[in-house]
């Protein structure tokens, strides 16, 4: 089985990240926003989307069916 590893962002604070859901922009990586691997690429979440989502995050849905 071939894994692939997904890129990190260059180093913190070098581009700001997008949350996945619902678009807000975070300067560096937030410690309380939850990165989610899918299909290979990263996804960010605020706590925001993180918290009204947590039951599909827990059942590891993809986001797409949320």
């Amino acid at each position: 089985m071939d894994q692939q590893q997904t890129p990190h962002p260059a180093r913190p604070g070098a581009e700001s990240i997008v949350c996945s859901h619902c678009g807000a922009i975070a300067e560096g990586p937030p410690p309380t926003w939850i990165c989610s691997v899918e299909n290979g690429s990263r996804h960010y979440f605020c706590d925001e989307c993180a918290r009204a989502n947590i039951r599909a995050i827990e059942g590891r849905l993809d986001s797409a069916w949320w």
